[in-house]
C-alpha cells in the first residue's frame, strides 16, 4: 500500500526522519517497507500491511500513529471546526433505513448543500496522485481523500437524484441490475448488498457507486455516506460480481464502528471549505449496538516469560500509553488494559505482549537455548470420549462394527439420498462402493440383513465419519440398531449413555419433517422422536420404516438411534452430581391408564409427576398394550410408580393418598380412564 511522506508529515509538528530512514524504522517495528520513490515534491513509501493490521493501518492516520511511537512525538489530525447551518436540518433532506439483520452495523449520513462542484485544490490532487488515485472533482476527491487518510470509505450521492429522499440498505433482489460509475453493468442477486433509494439500487454497498446519483457539475445537494458493512457480505458480493475496489478491500478486513462519524465530519468540513457548501445541522446515524473498548488483563510475569526478556513495568506502561491503550487498573503484577476500538486485532493478553515486544524491539531480545522439561502428554479428549462411549454401549450388550466408508447405488436409492447431497468416488473399487457414506445407518442395516439368519436378537453400533456435499463435508456420527419391537429398551440405552456422559436436560420431541422429508425418511414417522439437549437437536431415535425393511428383506422390526457425536462430545462432562442413596425403603405401586392411541407417554408422565410431587422417586413405563379387548382407538399404558423419601419411611396411608390424587388428576381428562 502506498503512503505519502508529506501527508504523514502533516500530522506532526516535529520533523519526521527522512523517507528511507522512516521506512527502515517501520520495518523494525514489524512492517515491511519496500521501495521509496520521489514523485514531484513528495516521497511515497510502499508499505506492506499484514492482514490483522488492516483495520487501523490501511490509512495515513494509522501509519501516523505508528510513526508517533517510533519518533516519540504526538500527532494530531489537522484542525477542523465543523460549522453547521442551523437553518438546515439533515432529516429534511434524507432518511436512512437498514434492512436485514447483520448486514450493516452502522450507517452515518450528512448533508451539504449549495456546493460548487469544481476541480480540487492542488494539494488534494497531488496527494491523491501520489497514492495512485485519479482526481475527478472536489466532492468525489474529498471522499477518496478521507478514505486514504482515515481508512473509512465514504460515498457521495447527488441528493436531488435520490427518489423519495431515502436511502435503504438491503440485499439485492434476484434479477436487479445496476450501472456503476465506470459505466459497467452488473446483474445482482441476494448475495450482494446494495444501497437503494425508494425505487432502485443506487450503489453496490461497500464496493462501487451507481451511475444514476453521481456527482456532476449541476450537483447542489451532497448526501455523504459513511458506513460499516458486514465484512463477510462485502467479500461475498465482491467475489460474486468479480469486482474489487479500494473500498471493498477495507470493508473486507473489518473497520472500527466508531470511525464513521470522525470520517464523515472531516469530509463535511473539507467540502464546506473547498466547495463552499453549507453543512446541514445534525447527522443521521443508524448505530443499534454501540461498540465499547475491550478490556484485557495482562500478567507482567507472563509477559516476561513469553518474550524471554525482563522489561520494566514502567516501560511496558509507557509503550502501551504511546499506542493509545489505557491502563484502567494496576495491581501487583497485573494490569487491566483498555483497548481502543480501532485495534480490532487485540483480543487476548498475548496480543498485548506482541505489541510490547515489537515496540521494545525484537532485536533487543537475546537469543538463548530453550529450557525443556519432560511432562506427561495431555489426554486426547477425542480418543477419551470415543472410548468411553463405546464402552458404555458394549456394557449394555451392543457389539461394535467397523464398516467401509462407502455405499452403493442400491443404498442410495433405498434411502433416497439425492445425488447433489452425497459425494461420488471418481474411481470406485466397485459399484457397491460408489459413494462416500452420508449416514451410518445403511451399512448397519446391511449388517442386520447378513446376520439375521444366525442370531435371534442383534444389537450393533458404529462410531465413525460420514460425508456429505456442502460446507460440513465430514463429521463424526454414532448410530445403533437393534432387532425386535424394542423402542423403549433402546430409549433406555440412550438415556443411560447420556447419563454416564454427564449430559442432562435430555428430552424427546415429535419429529415433524417437511412433506419432502416425509417421502424420503428412513424412519417410521409414527414411532420416531428427535433427541434434544436443552433445545438443541442432537439426533434421532425411532423405528426403521417398513419400506427400508422390505428392500433389505428384514422380517423383524428394527429400532435405531442416530446421534451427532461431535455435538455429543461437546456436551459431555466428567463432573457428576453426587446423590446419596436413601436409607429408607421404597414403595412401588402400579397404575394402568386407558388413553387415546395418539396420546404421548410423556404427557401422562408429566401429570403423574406433578400430582405426586417430591415423594415420587421414579416412574417406569413397563407395558403398552393395544389389542382387540380394548375399545377402538384406545391403548393401555402401565406404569411402576416408585415412592421414597430421604428422611422417613412412607406410611401406606400417605402412599394411598398420593396414589388417589394421581388418579383424580389423570381422570380429569374425560378421554382418560384409570383401570382399577
Amino acid at each position: 500500500m502506498i503512503f505519502s511522506y508529506n501527508w504523514l508529515q502533516s500530522f506532526f509538528k516535529k520533523q519526521l526522519p527522512k523517507p528511507e530512514k522512516l521506512a527502515e524504522l517501520l520495518t523494525m517495528k514489524a512492517f515491511e517497507a519496500g521501495e521509496v520513490k520521489k514523485i514531484g515534491d513528495d516521497w511515497v513509501l510502499d508499505i506492506e500491511i499484514m492482514a490483522n493490521r488492516a483495520p487501523d493501518c490501511f490509512s495515513h492516520l494509522g501509519i501516523a500513529r505508528e510513526c508517533s511511537v517510533i519518533i516519540n512525538s504526538k500527532f494530531s489530525l489537522p484542525d477542523q471546526k465543523l460549522i453547521e447551518d442551523k437553518s438546515l436540518r439533515v432529516k429534511d433532506f434524507i432518511g436512512v433505513e437498514v434492512k436485514g439483520r447483520g448486514t450493516c452495523s452502522r450507517y452515518t449520513a450528512r448533508v451539504v448543500v449549495d456546493v460548487k462542484v469544481a476541480p480540487s485544490p492542488k494539494w488534494i490532487r497531488e496527494r491523491l496522485i501520489a497514492c495512485g488515485l485519479r482526481p475527478i472533482n472536489n466532492i468525489v476527491d474529498i471522499t477518496n481523500y478521507i478514505m486514504i487518510e482515515t481508512g473509512q470509505p465514504l460515498h457521495a450521492f447527488d441528493g436531488e437524484k435520490l427518489e423519495g429522499k431515502k436511502i435503504i440498505v438491503r440485499l439485492a433482489k434476484n434479477g436487479e441490475k445496476i450501472v456503476t460509475l465506470d459505466k459497467e453493468k452488473y446483474d445482482l442477486d441476494d448475495d450482494v448488498l446494495v444501497i437503494a433509494d425508494a425505487q432502485k439500487p443506487i450503489a453496490i454497498a461497500g464496493i462501487k457507486g451507481g451511475k444514476l446519483p453521481e456527482i456532476d457539475a449541476k450537483t447542489k445537494i451532497v448526501v455523504l455516506e459513511s458506513a460499516n458493512f458486514n465484512s463477510k457480505i462485502i467479500r461475498r458480493g465482491s467475489k460474486k460480481i468479480d469486482l474489487k475496489t479500494d473500498s471493498s478491500l477495507r470493508f473486507e478486513h473489518g473497520l472500527d464502528l466508531n470511525l464513521t462519524e470522525l470520517a464523515i465530519n472531516r469530509a463535511a468540513f473539507l467540502i464546506g471549505e473547498v466547495a463552499k457548501g453549507k453543512i446541514a445541522q445534525g447527522l443521521v446515524d443508524f448505530y443499534p449496538k454501540k461498540v465499547l473498548p475491550k478490556r484485557v488483563k495482562l500478567n507482567l510475569d507472563y509477559a516476561e516469560k513469553l518474550l524471554g526478556v525482563n522489561i520494566s513495568s514502567k516501560e511496558i506502561k509507557n509503550i502501551l500509553n504511546k499506542l493509545e491503550f489505557k491502563i484502567t487498573k494496576e495491581k501487583s503484577q497485573y494490569l487491566e488494559v483498555e483497548v481502543p476500538t480501532f485495534r480490532l486485532d487485540i483480543n487476548i493478553a498475548e496480543d498485548l505482549i506482541e505489541e510490547i515486544g515489537r515496540i521494545y524491539g525484537y532485536q533487543k531480545i537475546v537469543a538463548v537455548f530453550p529450557l525443556v522439561s519432560l511432562v506427561p502428554p495431555k489426554r486426547n479428549l477425542d480418543i477419551f470420549w470415543e472410548g468411553l462411549t463405546k464402552n458404555i454401549l458394549k456394557e449394555t450388550g451392543f457389539s461394535e462394527v467397523l464398516n467401509y466408508s462407502f455405499i452403493g447405488e442400491k443404498e442410495r436409492e433405498a434411502f433416497s439420498f439425492k445425488t447433489k447431497e452425497i459425494i461420488e468416488i471418481e474411481n470406485p473399487i466397485s459399484l457397491e462402493q460408489r459413494y462416500l457414506r452420508p449416514s451410518l445407518l445403511p451399512n448397519l442395516i446391511k449388517n442386520i440383513q447378513l446376520n439375521q439368519r444366525y442370531f435371534n436378537s442383534i444389537k450393533i453400533f458404529e462410531l465413525g465419519k460420514i460425508f456429505r456435499a456442502g460446507k460440513n463435508k465430514e463429521k463424526e456420527q454414532i448410530a445403533g440398531v437393534i432387532t425386535g419391537e424394542e423402542f423403549y429398551q433402546l430409549k433406555g440405552v440412550v438415556d443411560l449413555l447420556f447419563r454416564k456422559l454427564g449430559i442432562s436436560g435430555v428430552w424427546y420431541d415429535d419429529y415433524q419433517p417437511t412433506p419432502e422429508e416425509s417421502k424420503l425418511s428412513v424412519w417410521d414417522l409414527k414411532k420416531c422422536a428427535e433427541i434434544k439437549v436443552d433445545g438443541q437437536e442432537i439426533g434421532f431415535l425411532g423405528e426403521v420404516s417398513p419400506k427400508i425393511r422390505e428392500i433389505f428383506k428384514i422380517e423383524s422390526k428394527l429400532v435405531a438411534f442416530d446421534i451427532d457425536f461431535e455435538k455429543l462430545q461437546k456436551l459431555s462432562s466428567q463432573e457428576h452430581e453426587y446423590q446419596p442413596i436413601s436409607r429408607y425403603p421404597a414403595a412401588i405401586r402400579d397404575l394402568a391408564v386407558l388413553v387415546p392411541q395418539g396420546t404421548k407417554v410423556v404427557k401422562v408422565l408429566n401429570k403423574i409427576n406433578i400430582a405426586g410431587g417430591k415423594l415420587i422417586r421414579d416412574i417406569d413405563l413397563f407395558d403398552i398394550y393395544e389389542g382387540e379387548e380394548l375399545p377402538e382407538g384406545k391403548k393401555n399404558l402401565a406404569f411402576h410408580i416408585i415412592y421414597q423419601t430421604e428422611d422417613r419411611t412412607l406410611s401406606s396411608k400417605e402412599i394411598d393418598e398420593i396414589q388417589n390424587k394421581i388418579i383424580k388428576t389423570l381422570e380429569k381428562d374425560p378421554e382418560w380412564q384409570v383401570r382399577r
